[in-house]
């Protein structure tokens, strides 16, 4: 038996309790920190149905484009540098690659570009780059990462056109590629969609009606067991410590309730922050009509293999590769939000 397998894994839970009332909550900018989203799960208690406003926010998050065999080289190409990174707002993700395997590259809404790249594939690029943080062998994986709205990478000079010499001529580097941008949407990212087999994808959404939920008291739970609740009821579950099942141990966490009812909802795909922010705001909004339970969950899970999480914060995977938050907003204004990562993971915000 592997020597790594008696040993729990290392994750970091931070928590944070304040009031949406406060103008010095940091929530906003916590949220705008996890750039790149792949499911949001939101649960209501006692609701049989979605109130028809947030039902609309839930339906219309940001599409998004597949774009298939892309040269990375093609995102800095001048005009849609122009056009969607200097203006600020645009997403880009390789798709179906493994942070801890292969050559993995974000584009972030900041006009920053990260490479996390094998030994080889960095050597053959050229490029300023440092060790990754998570290397588990020696310097064999390494990060390039560039601000691509500094002057010193401007088209037409000497760091411009080092890396695009080392992408274009020397690496080589294509990938599947997810791309997206807010608030401009399709115009500012057609030049480049033209060019290559694309896709416009819409978020996916799913419901589903859960009845006799036993749950525990959200304000007063501890937040790792209040964590593992939550995951066992979006993920199915059964939360019911019986014996005869050896599928599941879980058990709600005492003080306990019974839910009559309780909606779950979830939206997948390349998911951008200020949809989230959205939401966010109008499940405030729910959260002002007379119900039965007065607190809402909202969970966002970043990309298991993106190269950054929080921040520009360096993202790495050997076990589990979490990356994500939860959101508890109650009647009375407060929230609690958990944010979270595995143990090959920069500091959340």
């Amino acid at each position: 038996m592997s020597a790594d397998l008696d040993r729990t894994p290392r994750n970091l839970l931070l928590c944070d309790r304040s009031s949406l009332l406060d103008q010095k909550n940091r929530l906003s900018a916590q949220v705008q920190q996890l750039h790149f989203g792949y499911k949001v799960s939101v649960l209501l208690p006692e609701c049989s149905s979605a109130p028809s406003h947030l039902d609309s926010v839930l339906s219309s998050f940001s599409s998004f484009y597949l774009i298939r065999k892309l040269p990375i080289y093609e995102l800095l190409d001048s005009d849609f540098l122009q056009k969607a990174v200097y203006p600020g707002g645009v997403y880009g993700l390789s798709y179906k690659t493994r942070i801890d395997e292969d050559n993995c590259v974000a584009l972030m809404p900041n006009g920053r570009l990260c490479l996390s790249l094998d030994k080889d594939s960095f050597e053959v690029l050229g490029f300023e780059g440092k060790p990754s943080r998570f290397n588990h062998r020696s310097r064999s994986r390494f990060v390039v990462s560039v601000d691509l709205t500094d002057n010193n990478v401007a088209p037409g000079g000497r760091g411009y056109l080092r890396l695009v010499t080392g992408l274009k001529s020397r690496l080589h580097l294509q990938t599947d590629f997810l791309l997206s941008h807010h608030p401009g949407g399709r115009a500012c990212l057609q030049p480049l969609l033209s060019r290559y087999d694309w896709s416009e994808h819409t978020p996916e959404v799913s419901r589903c009606h859960l009845t006799h939920l036993s749950c525990p008291a959200p304000r007063s739970c501890d937040p790792h067991s209040l964590l593992d609740w939550l995951g066992a009821v979006d993920a199915g579950v059964s939360r019911e410590d019986s014996s005869s099942s050896f599928l599941s141990s879980l058990a709600c966490p005492d003080p306990k309730t019974t839910l009559g009812g309780a909606l779950r909802v979830s939206v997948c795909g390349l998911l951008l922050p200020p949809d989230v922010q959205r939401l966010i705001q109008e499940l405030r909004r729910y959260l002002e009509q007379p119900l039965l339970e007065s607190w809402v969950s909202l969970t966002v899970h970043g990309f298991m293999d993106s190269p950054v999480s929080w921040g520009d914060g360096e993202h790495g995977v050997l076990r589990g590769g979490e990356n994500f938050y939860n959101l508890l907003m109650f009647q009375d204004h407060t929230y609690q939000l958990h944010l979270a990562t595995g143990a090959h993971d920069t500091c959340p915000p």
